[in-house]
């Protein structure tokens, strides 16, 4: 497996000092690759945020996952006579209780863990893969240091150059001027390193406003974006102050003089652009209806039958199901062997065909350009344009 140096390594970082000591699996299950010998029960152990910060991210995940089960095993629950046990596991957003349960699943047997959505957690979790040779299939975790960081662990979502690479389809990078318009912090920071790196290696002039996090008044950061005259703004933003942040960009003119492109997130997000929601070009990993595909009707139905409520990463749980099924279809019992399955794989999930990239295992799938349309009191995303999965793709993984 290769490795490489990530843009994101600000994130990196918050985790990079925790001590993860190895603990070896007992009693895992064999029975070859899957040929049937054995139908002993698999475990799957799925670690994910039912609680805490992202708990709507967690849900949708889980809701997907459950879907994607169902999917991958033509509603039986089981996978080349092996029946799935699949246990969930609130991490709470914790990367500590989040090892620590892994851990435990390992030392049970478990050869297969699953989720979370906290890059935070994932990472960690990366590392006790490595260390004990069990299968981690992580969920909508977007950092990129998780691509290529060892043989053992998997993405089944999106991850941040993938973003910033569908932003610059909104424009010709090549000459452009671009400003990053964001908060000055690891979250902001991060995002200008993975802007410089893939649009400034396309041959646009990056430039940024960082904005103070405790900051209340953004007219003068709305001005110094607006005397930049950038052909795009790339915004970065989360928390309280969204609202606010966007109604200064607004007032002082700049969603009316320039290309203003940012993330569409969850369906709770669709409210907070007030009045400029119609000005803004969104660059969007999953909105319900996007992609119009046979999986992704039959994930959308499985979804609201069940109750739930398809949003931004229904499709990463439903995608790992089907990952994790393949996997074991190819080589129960046999860590190697489902990772070499894994290696390469092309299927057709919820967003339309999905490679998991054999070298740097980088998921490789469509992204969208979308729109906010005002239906009565609510705003509603439109696809304005499905962008290949390979004009996105991360740079591969380099030794």
């Amino acid at each position: 497996m290769r490795t490489r140096k990530s843009l994101m390594a600000v994130a990196a970082a918050a985790v990079t000092g925790l001590a993860l000591a190895a603990c070896a699996p007992t009693g895992a299950t064999t029975g070859g690759s899957g040929d049937g010998e054995s139908t002993a029960p698999i475990d799957v152990g799925i670690v994910y945020s039912e609680s805490g910060p992202l708990a709507a991210y967690g849900a949708a995940y889980k809701q997907g996952f459950e879907a994607g089960i169902d999917h991958a095993t033509d509603g039986t629950g089981t996978v080349a006579g092996h029946e799935l046990n699949v246990t969930y596991h609130d991490d709470a957003g914790d990367p500590e209780k989040a090892v620590s349960q892994a851990k435990d699943l390992i030392g049970k047997g478990y050869q297969i863990l699953g989720g979370t959505v906290v890059s935070g957690v994932a990472l960690p979790l990366a590392e006790q893969a490595e260390q004990n040779k069990v299968l981690y299939v992580s969920g909508p975790a977007a950092v990129d240091t998780l691509t290529g960081i060892n043989r053992y662990t998997f993405r089944s979502g999106r991850q941040s150059l993938q973003d910033v690479a569908a932003a610059g389809t909104f424009v010709d990078p090549n000459g452009a001027k671009v400003v990053v318009f964001a908060q000055d912090n690891a979250f902001g920071q991060g995002n200008l390193a993975a802007v410089e790196g893939v649009l400034g290696g396309q041959g646009a002039e990056v430039s940024s406003v960082l904005v103070p996090e405790d900051a209340t008044e953004f007219t003068p950061f709305a001005k110094k974006v607006l005397d930049a005259k950038a052909d795009m703004v790339f915004v970065a933003w989360a928390g309280a102050t969204t609202g606010a942040m966007w109604q200064g960009l607004d007032q002082q003119g700049v969603l009316d003089e320039t290309t203003v492109v940012t993330g569409l997130g969850d369906v709770a997000t669709y409210g907070a652009y007030g009045d400029a929601a119609e000005k803004v070009s969104f660059l969007n990993h999953y909105f319900p209806g996007a992609a119009g595909t046979e999986t992704e009707t039959a994930m959308l139905d499985a979804v609201e039958t069940a109750g739930g409520t398809p949003d931004l990463f229904t499709p990463d749980g439903f995608v790992a199901a089907q990952m994790i099924v393949h996997a074991i279809e190819e080589g129960a019992g046999d860590v190697e062997a489902m990772v070499d399955a894994l290696e390469g794989y092309t299927f057709e999930g919820p967003k339309g065909e999905t490679t998991v990239r054999a070298s740097d295992h980088a998921l490789i799938q469509p992204m969208y350009q979308a729109r906010l349309v005002q239906d009565g009191d609510a705003w509603t995303p439109e696809l304005v344009e499905v962008i290949d999965g390979a004009s996105v793709a991360p740079a591969e993984a380099t030794q």
